[in-house]
């Protein structure tokens, strides 16, 4: 017979309760800032210098998908980004246990839905009340870098099935370090900078790098007119 006292149960209640409020807040916008900040700018200096364990490089993915679950109210897009993250999850456990089964690509596809859905929410939670603050232009630079961060996904998707995607002064592995240098000719190309270190050689990766640009370009432009519209009604 169950002799707790619910009472036991309040602080954790109200914790996770805390927890899932918080992320609909735009006070959460900063926090993500700085784990994109981290994961864009950061971690690959520590991969590319060994720093840290690979199995840590895909904890801190698997943090930002988790956080898509609190990012919205619907019940619908609760299940949506639930499921994904089970299946990230269950997949990346896999790769690193004994099964000699190999999910790469499965794990990456599911990455990409992932990370479309989290800045699709992003994107909602941006423009929600019809309001323009100073966290509101925080959440706009979060999708900013969310967006770079796909582009190294999907750059990573067309070299896994095509074996072709970019080239350049380091050769890719084929593993999780590759990461390095996707996320480093995703900015690159998003930011419209094209230093030529890294050039795309696949017809795929090509026009995967223009569309990043036109989203570089376009997406400050847009996203500026809207949020200045928004202020004035």
């Amino acid at each position: 017979m169950d002799q707790s006292n619910p009472e036991e149960h309040k602080p954790v209640r109200k914790a996770f309760t805390k927890f899932t409020e918080y992320w609909l807040t735009d006070a959460s916008f900063s926090l993500l800032l700085v784990i994109l900040i981290f994961t864009v700018f950061i971690l690959p200096i520590l991969i590319d210098y060994g720093k840290v364990e690979i199995i840590f490089v895909n904890t801190v993915f698997l943090f930002l998908f988790f956080t898509g679950i609190w990012s919205s109210r619907e019940k619908g897009l609760i299940i949506l980004t639930s499921l994904l993250f089970i299946a990230q999850l269950g997949l990346r456990v896999l790769r690193f246990s004994d099964i000699h089964i190999d999910f790469y690509l499965l794990e990456r596809i599911v990455g990409i839905a992932n990370m479309i859905v989290f800045i699709l929410l992003n994107i909602k939670l941006l423009f929600r009340d019809d309001e323009v603050n100073m966290y509101r232009v925080i959440g706009a630079i979060n999708v900013y870098l969310l967006v770079a961060i796909l582009g190294a996904f999907l750059l990573e998707i067309i070299q896994i099935t095509t074996g072709h995607s970019i080239t350049g002064d380091e050769a890719l592995t084929g593993q999780d370090k590759d990461f390095v240098y996707y996320i480093y000719f995703s900015l690159v190309s998003l930011t419209t900078v094209g230093f030529g270190d890294f050039i795309p050689t696949q017809i795929m990766a090509k026009m995967l790098a223009v569309f990043l640009s036109t989203i570089g370009v376009l997406y400050p432009a847009v996203v500026i007119a809207k949020l200045l519209g928004r202020g004035k009604n």
